[in-house]
């Protein structure tokens, strides 16, 4: 009994500290740049060196089993994600967003160190390429580097209420209770809510405070203004003014990674005192796995967006 509770102990600890060392090699910031976590090298590559670790340590009976060699890598990862939630090197949101690629992947290195481990052919040195993977993808990303992408988020929602009362609410948007912010998935990520949003003055070079929880300020410049039809503006979010507890530094907005640019207001009329109101925004990413968190980043401002919405709609029509 206690060989079978000593394996199972290897067989968590021993990916769950080689996944620990690469955290904290990607994370350490050495060879300027040439390792980062947000690399395909490090989220694609060391789920995937956990899962053949995972099924190498594991017993040859257990290996037997498709299910064992798929799901087993699972235990593993979540042992990890603990531990970096625990000491603070990872933050909840992050891990919510990284998670379906560490399950999927740690998965599929699985079941590639199961086919070499049936077969008893290369089993360690298979397990060995595919831990090792990470280091040899993340200086290949650093020579191609990070391509910029600029994409939008846009949202609508319909209102029943003239265009003046919606347009007042759309301007200057007066402080927002905990109860009214239905915004689930910001809610999710402990994503900042917003609180209200400031303007001094209701035209081109009108500057607009929109203000959330933690201390983030989106600093927003009106650049162009037609009354009760459109309103423009940039939008600037200072990442040295937002503290180090409101957002991990991979999704901190105005950080190295993701940034927003711009939004728009606009009403469509749809018939008597009835008008259609857009909120869409653009937003930047700067990483090599845009394809990836460019998903996850729409899905972030389109909740934020129509959180928004939702609010204004509830206050004009009441």
């Amino acid at each position: 009994m206690i060989k079978n509770a000593l394996r199972v102990v290897a067989v968590i600890l021993v990916p769950v500290c080689v996944a620990i060392l690469s955290h904290f090699i990607f994370s350490s910031g050495t060879m300027e740049g040439l390792w980062g976590l947000m690399t395909i090298g490090f989220l694609f590559g060391v789920p995937m060196g956990m899962g053949a670790l995972t099924v190498f340590v594991s017993k040859r009976e257990d290996v037997l089993s498709k299910i064992y060699s798929a799901l087993m890598p699972w235990l593993t990862v979540t042992v990890f994600m603990i531990i970096t939630l625990l000491f603070k090197t990872e933050g909840w949101g992050c891990w919510v967003m990284a998670m379906p690629l560490f399950l999927a992947l740690s998965s599929i290195g699985g079941l590639i160190a199961r086919h070499y481990k049936l077969r008893d052919k290369n089993k360690l040195q298979v397990s060995l390429v595919l831990v090792l993977l990470p280091f040899v993808v993340a200086p290949v990303e650093h020579l191609i580097g990070a391509i910029p992408g600029r994409y939008k988020a846009d949202t609508h929602i319909d209102i029943h209420a003239p265009a003046g009362k919606i347009w007042e609410n759309v301007t200057r948007v007066r402080e927002i209770p905990a109860s009214q912010d239905k915004g689930w998935l910001t809610k999710m990520l402990d994503f900042p809510r917003p609180v209200k949003a400031e303007l001094d003055y209701t035209g081109v070079g009108g500057v607009r405070e929109a203000i959330f929880t933690g201390g983030l300020v989106f600093h927003e410049t009106v650049t162009e203004y037609v009354v009760q039809q459109k309103m423009v503006f940039t939008i600037k979010a200072n990442p040295y003014e937002i503290p180090s507890t409101t957002m991990d530094e991979h999704i901190v907005i105005g950080g190295d990674f993701f940034d927003v640019l711009n939004g728009t207001y606009e009403l469509e009329q749809l018939g008597k005192d009835y008008y259609r109101v857009h909120l869409y925004s653009h937003f930047k990413l700067n990483t090599t796995l845009n394809f990836y968190a460019s998903v996850w980043a729409q899905w972030i401002m389109k909740d934020i967006q129509g959180n928004i919405l939702q609010v204004l709609k509830t206050r004009c029509e009441n």
